[in-house]
This record gives C-alpha cells, structure tokens and sequence, in this order.
C-alpha cells in the first residue's frame, strides 16, 4: 500500500483518481485548501490535508506530503482569464510541491502537464493562453532539472466524456481530446510503472488499452535510456 499525495485534490481529474488508488489498495491524500470540501472527497476513499497552493509556503507543503509515497501534481489554475494564477497555480505550485516533496524525502512525482506547451504559442491565442502554455513549460523545466523520478503526462483538449478505457500515450502523440477520466487512469498505471520515470508523455484518446499504452511508452523510454551516447 502507498500513499499518493494529490496536490489539487478537489480537481476533476483528481476526483477521478482517488477511487482508482483505493481500487488499487493505495491510500489518496487530497490536498485541498477548503474544509468544506472534505466530506466529499472522504465519501471517494481519500483522506484529506488542507492546504493553499497559493498562499502557503514550500514548508507546508513538506508537512502536508509527511507520510507519502509519491506526489501527483494535479492542479490548474482553471480558464478564469486570470493571467496571474496561471503563475501562481501551474507554476508557482508545482514549484512548491517540488520542494515540498524534497522536504518530504519523496522521490517519486508525476505532473500532469499539457499537449505542445514547449510549442510557440500564435499571437492569435491571446494572453491568457500564452500565460498558460508558459506556466506549464516552466514547470515540466524545473522538474526536469531534479533528482526526482518524475514523470510528466501532457494532456490534449480534456473533456467530460465517459472513460474508454483506451488511449495513445507517448512522446510523439498529436493532439486530440482525452476524456479526464482517462488520463487519471493513466496517472494511476503510471504510479505503478518504474520504466515511465523520466519520461515525458503527450496522451490522447486512442486505441491502445491503458495498461498496455503505459507498458509499451516505458518500454520506449527504457530503450532510449539505454541506448550508447
């Protein structure tokens, strides 16, 4: 049995996770920063920690990580318009979340990330937008830079469709939509997956059963890891 730290505990793809982890005989802990969201969340199987991605520091997110296993950064800044969370969310919470799980002495740490954000971003877009896409890009960055085992999933257009069960996982994957139910089971496959550390995944809707995506894309990423040079 592990422990799962959820940062965005509440979100919709969290939401969708927690009853996979206690399928799975994990225990989730949603991070979330209202109290009236707990009951709630406790009916799905998980426990909950309060915390504000926004106004706590990396120490508190250290002590709400005490005790876990792993960390699944699941939170956005959501499409408000608002240029600033897009910093202060997908950014500057993953940043935290980073440290706090150093502080933690938790190595393992999956980011849920999004499809072509290391992609230029056409004026056309607009701010909020090219706010988002840059967010997101620094924070697979400074993961990236860790000693962490992390693993970074990039999304396409996510939707509210009922879960397939089937998807296309890996690193040169177009873009299409995904159901958010299917990329929380991809979250909970990859949990279990040693080959996907290091990895950096775009996934969309596809034909390829879960288990069986995730297991050729760590099959991959183990054969470009060991390749000479």
């Amino acid at each position: 049995m592990s422990r799962i730290a959820v940062v965005g505990g509440h979100g919709q793809i969290a939401q969708h996770l927690h009853p996979l982890l206690v399928a799975a005989g994990d225990v989730p802990v949603a991070l979330v920063r209202r109290e009236e969201q707990r009951a709630e969340l406790e009916a799905m199987g998980a426990q909950v920690r309060i915390l504000d991605l926004e106004k706590d520091d990396e120490a508190a997110f250290g002590r709400a990580f005490q005790g876990c296993d792993a960390v699944v950064f699941a939170a956005g800044g959501g499409p408000d318009g608002n240029i600033e969370r897009k910093r202060t969310v997908d950014l500057g919470g993953s940043l935290k979340s980073i440290a706090g799980a150093r502080d933690a002495g938790i190595r393992r740490f999956v980011q849920i990330s999004a499809i072509g954000v290391d992609d230029p971003v056409a004026a056309e877009a607009g701010d909020v937008w090219a706010a988002y896409v840059a967010a997101k890009r620094d924070a697979d960055l400074a993961l990236r830079a860790t000693e962490l085992d992390w693993t970074i999933l990039r999304p396409g257009r996510l939707t509210d469709e009922p879960p397939s069960g089937t998807v296309a996982l890996g690193r040169d994957v177009q873009r299409g939509d995904i159901p958010r139910a299917d990329v929380a089971a991809v979250v909970a496959a990859v949990l279990a997956s040693p080959q996907s550390v290091g990895a950096v995944w775009n996934l969309v809707g596809g034909s390829d059963p879960v288990e069986e995506a995730v297991a050729a894309a760590g099959a991959d990423q183990q054969g470009r890891t060991s390749e000479p040079g």
